[in-house]
């Protein structure tokens, strides 16, 4: 009952939060001194005509009834105009971008399963990668392995991602010729060329991230292993690889889930600059777009889009907490 109530409270602080997160950036975006409806107006653009275009997409309004006018498109739809010439937005509305004509939400499900695929596949490398090179590190602390391992993962954190990124294509993709450099297949229409259109994008993305994963495993592990409980279960005579793996292991990888809940939420609210390299139509484009466009609809939505999967992720983290930290169970 004490750990419902406990994810009960959880629950209702990440509303909270997107709620918050959702405010500040609507107030962000419609206070800044631009007019959307400027983009819409036609030419010759009246007076008239961008008091009606203004009228016509909600922006007539104080910017906080604009606010709660998009909270209750969430969860009610809205409607854009009047007559014939009346926009239906069903609910779940997270907006409408006038200038590509379509809901935010259908523009954002188009490029979400090239985000959601580059993301899960480079996190999946770069978690196991990260997290068993910076344990392998640790127990060979001061060794050539360590030394190595560190200097290669100094190279990676540093490194910016366009630039490991056109070197992977200059390498691999111009004078190798091995891999693809660029575009997506679905992975409906082929799982390999899925795959294969992918594997470059998932590299360079996880050569980044496993090196900062394998530098914080490192530290952990050694910091884990000069705990008193790690002493006694090897004074106890249990094998090495059940210390490790039962006893240490497990006390590493709640503060390494921490940070990839992080890392993971920001990916799939777009890779902005990989999926630029790769010539990737996913959520990074259209932020980009939706930028140059000064679509503040479609910028709002993906906002609370990548905000809504860094406070969902933390959430589950808090949820397995428990499974992977014993201490978390006592404590909540």
């Amino acid at each position: 009952m004490k750990r419902l109530a406990f994810y009960a409270y959880r629950f209702a602080g990440m509303l909270v939060v997107l709620l918050v997160i959702s405010f500040c950036t609507f107030a962000a975006f419609y206070l800044l001194p631009t007019d959307p409806a400027q983009m819409s107006c036609g030419r010759p653009c009246t007076p008239q005509n961008l008091a009606t275009a203004r009228a016509f997409m909600g922006f007539d309004k104080p910017w906080i009834v604009q606010y709660f006018d998009f909270l209750g498109g969430i969860f009610a739809g809205r409607t854009f105009g009047t007559g014939v010439t009346t926009i239906t937005c069903a609910a779940p509305c997270f907006g409408y971008s006038f200038q590509q004509n379509e809901s935010v939400l259908s523009l954002i499900g188009d490029r979400l399963p090239v985000t959601l695929s580059l993301a899960l596949g480079a996190s999946a490398i770069w978690l196991l990668a990260g997290v068993g090179t910076g344990v392998a590190s640790a127990l060979k602390r001061g060794r050539f392995v360590d030394r190595f391992t560190m200097t290669v993962t100094l190279a990676g954190v540093s490194a910016p991602s366009y630039l490991v990124g056109l070197l992977g294509i200059l390498v691999f993709g111009f004078t190798l010729d091995v891999v693809p450099v660029g575009g997506y297949v679905s992975f409906a229409d082929s799982p390999v060329d899925w795959a294969w259109h992918l594997v470059l994008p998932w590299l360079v993305l996880a050569f980044i991230n496993a090196a900062i994963y394998a530098r914080l495993t490192r530290g952990q592990m050694l910091e884990t292993l000069g705990e008193d409980f790690v002493r006694t279960a090897r004074s106890a005579g249990l094998p090495e690889r059940t210390v490790i793996g039962k006893y240490a292991l497990r006390n590493v990888l709640l503060p390494v889930a921490t940070v990839f809940a992080v890392d993971l939420g920001q990916l799939l609210g777009g890779a902005v600059i990989t999926e630029r390299v790769f010539a990737l139509p996913g959520l990074g484009g259209l932020m980009i777009d939706a930028v140059h466009q000064v679509d503040l609809p479609l910028l709002l939505g993906l906002s609370v889009f990548a905000a809504f999967f860094v406070v969902v992720a933390n959430f589950l983290v808090d949820l397995i907490g428990g499974v992977l930290d014993p201490r978390a169970r006592v404590m909540n």
